[in-house]
């Protein structure tokens, strides 16, 4: 028999160089992690701002992605422009300048959701070490894309009614930032809005100090009640600095990933170099087929449905709170939006209340990671989007009992010791 053929030894090897740094410096969302979670059938969860889907115009996007492909295929499959299909930025152009914004084709660029726009002027201002400035709280993935950047993210003292105006003055003197990241109408997480005095103050304060702004406005169109106030982008002082970011999430659907942002030339045009880099274009078929949607079907109509049915579901969650949180607990009642924003008494802790929560079937998101510096651990983010009243009910009363039995977690409830990412890992042990 042939004798067997040795086998040759297995040559050494080096490890693969390690990441960059800021791939490991920033954490991930504890939202989009109690998501899945919280994915389980028969869970209600109050988590994740997530529309509602039985409240997508399925029917109407179906005929839109059918007409695209009938009228022009081949286009609709091809490359495209990096910014933007120009019957899609003119639509959205009309959009804007219907509601008070002047706004023409070109001065907008379409983005793979409003988070790309918001990761593209990013990459486009922030350097290493730049100071960034935000509200505190503020939204969580804004805080993952400075992070990423390696910007020094300092928070700006806020009330109930979002950002103080003397206490901004303060830093920008003191930190000279290149940037103030704001969501002024129904914020993400506490669902505030920003009067528009404050607004007009911050425009003021950005003119004279010399400050970009980027206004992320998700959220503006699901107005409940109340009248509208102005764009940040509106005021004089802040129409030549001020990156306003806008999305179809909310009111047409996620999953279509398309968002736009409106924004000064220059700045612009460095945006779109940067997403060139980045994807080259959005996906030229969501974009046709958008656009073919608000050609042809009546997205106001639409809008209006979705404030009525999330009205009642913000009412639902409101009118139950007070039986389903202990005694001493405090929450707003915003005026449109997703979110509910409410703090436990002394000597609670969402994130060790969550799972007690979790254990009974219903979620929240502890507030804690969405802070800068020390957090409060007392606070939860509560949506009130995702379930009708009945269900919203039921979660209440599951919600309810998990806080009878969970056990509190900060005594003092002072946070004190806790770092935003320790608050974040321990959302999820």
């Amino acid at each position: 028999m042939p004798s067997a053929i040795p086998s040759p030894a297995t040559p050494p090897t080096a490890p693969p160089p390690g990441f960059a740094a800021r791939a490991t410096a920033v954490g991930g969302s504890p939202v989009r992690e109690i998501l899945a979670l919280t994915a389980r059938p028969g869970v209600i969860s109050f988590a994740g701002g997530l529309p509602a889907p039985e409240l997508f115009d399925a029917r109407g996007l179906r005929a839109a992605y059918d007409a695209t492909f009938a009228e022009s295929a081949a286009r609709a499959l091809q490359y495209s422009t990096t910014e933007g299909a120009p019957e899609l930025r003119e639509a959205v152009a009309a959009r804007l300048t219907a509601r008070g914004l002047e706004t023409g084709p070109d001065d907008l660029l379409v983005t793979t959701g409003s988070q790309q726009a918001l990761a593209l002027i990013t990459a486009t201002l922030v350097e290493p070490g730049d100071a960034v400035l935000v509200e505190n709280p503020t939204y969580l993935a804004a805080l993952q894309c400075f992070g990423l950047a390696g910007a020094r993210v300092i928070p700006v003292p806020c009330d109930d009614e979002g950002i103080l105006p003397d206490a901004l003055e303060e830093i920008v003197a003191r930190e000279r930032p290149k940037v103030l990241y704001t969501v002024p109408t129904f914020q993400n997480p506490t669902g505030r809005t920003l009067p528009g005095e404050r607004r007009a103050a911050v425009a003021r304060i950005a003119a004279r100090r010399g400050l970009w702004l980027v206004e992320d406005d998700p959220y503006g169109e699901l107005r409940f009640e109340g009248a509208e106030v102005p764009w940040l982008a509106a005021h004089p002082g802040a129409q030549d600095r001020t990156a306003l970011l806008g999305s179809f999430s909310k009111v047409m659907a996620p999953g279509l990933r398309l968002g736009w942002l409106r924004a000064p030339a220059a700045l612009r045009r460095a945006a779109v170099v940067t997403k060139q880099a980045a994807d080259l274009h959005t996906s030229t078929v969501d974009q046709l087929a958008a656009a073919h949607y608000l050609r042809t079907a009546d997205l106001d109509a639409h809008i209006a449905a979705v404030r009525t049915a999330y009205r009642d579901r913000r009412d639902a969650l409101l009118a139950g709170l007070d039986a389903a949180l202990p005694e001493g607990s405090t929450w707003n009642r915003p005026e449109g939006g997703m979110f509910v924003w409410a703090r436990l008494p002394r000597g609670y802790d969402a994130t060790e209340e969550l799972r007690a929560a979790i254990a009974r079937d219903v979620a929240f998101v502890p507030g804690a990671p969405f802070h800068t510096g020390v957090p409060d651990p007392r606070t939860l983010r509560l949506s009130f989007t995702t379930h009708t009243p009945q269900e919203i009910g039921v979660g209440l009363e599951r919600l309810a009992g998990a806080l009878r039995t969970g056990r509190a977690g900060v005594r003092d409830g002072s946070g004190a010791g806790r770092t935003p990412s320790q608050a974040r890992t321990e959302a999820l042990a």
